[in-house]
């Protein structure tokens, strides 16, 4: 059976705990052939970004065309993307190779709390990224800039999700967070509200679990599950090695650690 590809459209994450390195290993290990296109390079770690280095818009597309000329991606992840010009390369790329399964990870700002997106960038992510997506994956504060909302319960989350995905063609997965729940989701697809409960996990290793997310439900779709159960599927990834207190910062360990635990997590989506 021919292996299922996914393309990875972020930047790069020098710590290993998030961006490129956080999907390129996700991906790998929830079984599709990776690939990657940089839109910057960081310095970064767990605690915060020292330097930011963006690709040239020519350069970001010669990447991109070169993975769907040769490897058709199967589904795509769309994380950081720091300016305006950039975003619009990529959508550009995306209409022109009728790209499948694209999700947007709305990256604003790293878990640290410093800023990774160019006031501009979110309008123009908005008018065209979202319209060729099939999932966007906002958090709290990235709904609410998104959706134009301020979001402080489940009820503010329904309108939000619904705001988002009523007006542009694509779902919501809206992060709920320990902020207003103990991590359950709200899925908003084709006019349905589908809740995804999670667990509350004390555990300070979370950089780089929204790109992990992401990047699961793409390598989800890719192999072609229903986008309720790729999401699904995709929580049960990640809250296992949240739970089992792996470190999503350090390499490949704690991904390939991950996997292992990915059976049994994998129960409750069958």
């Amino acid at each position: 059976m021919k292996m299922k590809t996914a393309l990875t459209i972020a930047g790069s994450d020098c710590s290993g705990g998030a961006g490129i390195q956080a999907d390129l290993k996700t991906m790998t290990m929830n079984g599709v052939y990776a690939m990657s296109a940089i839109t910057a390079l960081t310095a970064q770690n767990t605690t915060g970004v020292r330097a930011i280095q963006e690709s040239t818009p020519d350069f970001l597309k010669q990447q991109i065309d070169a993975v769907f000329e040769d490897i058709y991606p199967d589904a795509v992840k769309i994380g950081m993307v720091a300016s305006g010009e950039l975003i619009r390369v990529i959508a550009d790329r995306l209409r022109y190779y009728d790209a499948k399964n694209v999700v947007i990870d709305p990256v604003m700002a790293a878990t640290s709390g410093s800023a990774l997106m160019k006031n501009d960038a979110v309008q123009t992510l908005i008018e065209e990224l979202l319209p060729v997506s099939t999932l966007v994956t906002p958090n709290i504060p990235e709904a609410q800039v998104l959706s134009g909302l301020t979001i402080e319960s489940k009820e503010d989350m329904v309108s939000a999700a619904k705001q988002i995905g009523d007006n542009y063609p694509c779902a919501v997965l809206l992060k709920g967070g320990h902020s207003i729940n103990d991590a359950n989701d709200l899925l908003y697809a084709n006019g349905d509200l589908v809740w995804f409960e999670g667990k509350r996990i004390n555990t300070p290793n979370t950089h780089g679990t929204g790109c992990t997310l992401s990047s699961a439900i793409a390598s989800n779709l890719a192999k072609g599950f229903p986008l309720a159960e790729s999401v699904q599927r995709a929580k049960a990834y990640i809250s296992g090695a949240l739970a089992a207190m792996l470190d999503l910062g350090e390499g490949s360990g704690p991904m390939n650690h991950a996997f292992d635990l990915q059976g049994e997590y994998a129960k409750e989506v069958r």
